[in-house]
């Protein structure tokens, strides 16, 4: 019988990206929401502030993840070349120093001398890519796919709340708009708890405790600077 493992690692890229868009786009929206219903605004204003909460926020989102994962990209981009360059000028060198990372990942001296000049004459870079900075195809920097993925998230994790505040106005929209965030909260948390493989009752609580004080604390704010009804 053959065992296959189902690894989620090669996930973690857009995995991370779409959760924390997700989770933003709930927690941000469902809180301005609240925070405005709670200053005792007329409806249209409270979905017109939580439209444009969405809309700020999704390219907001798409703007930073582009950002950061380009820069990860860029430096991954540089220790490559310079990786490159090295087996250039120096290639015994370099085939030394894998061969040394191999020794100590528990092979002997002879055997690790034979997988570096085998890995090398495949693919030198790759191997020195992979095995010495760390860089792998599946963990590489993917600046558009992280940005699309987060801004697509954002959206969809915005439209939630904000279709709760537009079917449900009145004195019952912040614990409506409330009750259902948490419910989207711990449906995402254990949603993406499963696809990496943790607790689903841990990937539950962790996104729903961070989104009730955050939506608290702005309710507290739009009631404390709000106008009198």
């Amino acid at each position: 019988m053959t065992l296959h493992e189902h690894h989620r690692s090669h996930r973690s890229g857009w995995l991370r990206a779409t959760v924390l868009g997700a989770n933003d786009g709930i927690v941000s929206t469902a809180s301005l929401i609240i925070g405005v219903a709670a200053a005792n605004a007329a409806q249209p204003q409270i979905v017109i502030a939580g439209l444009a909460g969405l809309v700020a926020g999704a390219m907001s989102m798409a703007a930073g993840e582009y950002v950061s994962v380009s820069s990860q990209a860029d430096t991954e981009e540089a220790d490559l070349l310079l990786e490159a360059e090295s087996l250039e000028i120096d290639e015994d060198t370099e085939k030394e120093e894998l061969a040394e990372i191999y020794r100590k990942r528990g092979l002997d001296a002879e055997l690790a001398e034979r997988v570096a000049g085998a890995l090398m004459a495949h693919d030198a870079l790759g191997a020195h890519a992979r095995d010495e900075i760390g860089i792998t195809d599946t963990q590489a920097a993917k600046p558009l796919l992280a940005a699309w993925s987060s801004a697509a998230a954002f959206t969809l994790g915005a439209v939630l709340p904000l279709m709760i505040a537009w079917l449900v106005p009145g004195e019952a929209q912040i614990l409506a708009v409330a009750i259902a965030s948490l419910i989207f909260l711990a449906t995402l948390g254990s949603v993406a708890a499963r696809a990496g493989g943790a607790s689903l009752m841990v990937g539950a609580v962790r996104v729903t405790c961070w989104g009730a004080l955050a939506m608290l604390l702005t309710a507290a704010v739009g009631r404390l600077f709000g106008v009198v009804a």
